[in-house]
């Protein structure tokens, strides 16, 4: 079995630095060339370089390409090398660096990346030939057909997605009845009143460890709506054919409902580092990737439906993706905005939906969009969405 050389984008955030435990682990499977990331973290960016031993470093914003050069001289001597024990990489620096990187040369190139950002170096991935281990769904969900073409290269690392893939394995394409995801239900499972809930209460997740973004999404359910649409790009599988289904306990990931009846699930305890190491190595396992279910401990695994009269994200998700086009960029867009005006006490928990609904509502659809249309889409549904979250929470 061949070393498969990677780059990641995105390195210093949640994914990316499991990735690097992956890699870590199975170092006679994988290299990691290049790594990339937004900016924030120079430190950190420059301590994986060092360690990784990358060929080239991105960073997304210009100005901190000098800060990263001397991170790295800090870092090699904070490890005890001396001048000539080690190369400095080349480093990309700018807001088109990670979109460069993301077509070096490489087998894997893992999108770790958090929001709409990341859709053209997923872009620059697929078209370089590269096979994307994608962890950045924003980036289906804005581009939905720039990238469906090339959906064979794509190996899902979200944890539904990958265990739909692995499910698939199951059956034949045309024995395919239904897909199924499985929703945590978020800090809120439960509840019929969302109002008057703080940030706080909203970031405390009962089963994940993720970024502010992707937690708020998951407590609104706009997560779990964004991967149904993500699930139909990913398998071409009809709307009314995919489910959501809550599951608080998160070990059943997903599962695949067959024609004759049968249903097969992927189970594992909520560890991403499963899902990641089968984006990079897929079709291959990696063995040790993640610790299993222990079946020597007593355990209920209990599922039930929906209440998407509260929880209305699900079925605003499912009409953008029916509608197609633009309609998903506008509402991922928007709710990007939105989520931040939440944290910022701009605007109550349970307008966001409601706000993000409008903004869909009114944006100027493209029915089959260029990428340019796209991110002009998403300007306008960014703006309007600061236009509606001005006033403070009534």
């Amino acid at each position: 079995m061949s070393t498969r050389d990677v780059v990641l984008l995105g390195s210093t955030g949640s994914v990316g630095t499991q990735a690097i435990d992956v890699v870590r682990a199975a170092p006679d499977r994988f290299r990691v060339v290049g790594i990339g990331a937004g900016g924030g973290r120079v430190d950190l960016l420059a301590r994986q370089a060092l360690e990784l031993g990358v060929e080239v470093v991105a960073v997304a914003q210009a100005t901190a390409a000098q800060d990263l050069q001397l991170a790295f001289y800090a870092a090699a001597q904070a490890r005890g090398f001396s001048a000539g024990q080690f190369a400095v990489p080349k480093i990309l620096a700018g807001p088109d660096a990670l979109t460069e990187l993301a077509a070096w040369p490489c087998d894997v190139v893992l999108n770790a990346m958090t929001g709409s950002v990341g859709l053209a170096p997923t872009l620059a991935a697929l078209e370089a030939g590269r096979t994307l281990a994608l962890a950045n769904k924003e980036s289906l969900v804005a581009g939905g057909p720039l990238v469906t073409p090339y959906r064979d290269q794509i190996v899902p690392v979200d944890s539904e997605h990958s265990a739909l893939a692995q499910c698939l394995r199951g059956g034949a394409r045309g024995e395919v009845a239904k897909l199924v995801l499985t929703a945590s239900g978020g800090p809120f499972r439960g509840r019929t009143d969302l109002r008057g809930i703080t940030p706080a209460q909203a970031l405390a997740h009962p089963t994940w460890d993720m970024g502010p973004v992707v937690t708020i999404n998951s407590a609104t359910l706009v997560n779990k709506g964004l991967e149904l649409i993500e699930a139909q790009l990913l398998f071409d599988v009809p709307y009314d054919r995919i489910d959501v289904v809550v599951h608080p306990q998160s070990v059943v990931h997903s599962m695949v409902e067959f024609i004759d009846g049968s249903t097969l699930a992927q189970a594992s305890p909520p560890d991403m580092r499963l899902p990641i190491a089968l984006g990079l190595g897929w079709p291959e396992r990696v063995a040790g990737a993640a610790a299993p279910v222990d079946w020597t401990q007593p355990a209920s695994w209990t599922f039930e439906p929906l209440d998407e009269a509260v929880f209305g994200a699900v079925a605003l998700c499912r009409r953008a993706g029916t509608t197609g086009g633009t309609a998903p960029a506008a509402l991922n867009a928007a709710n990007e905005v939105c989520v931040q005006a939440f944290l910022d006490g701009r605007l109550d928990f349970a307008a966001i939906v409601d706000t993000v609904a409008q903004v869909v509502a009114e944006h100027p659809l493209r029915e089959r969009p260029t990428l340019v249309e796209v991110l002009d889409v998403e300007k306008w549904a960014r703006s309007r969405a600061s236009e509606l979250t001005q006033k403070d929470p009534t």
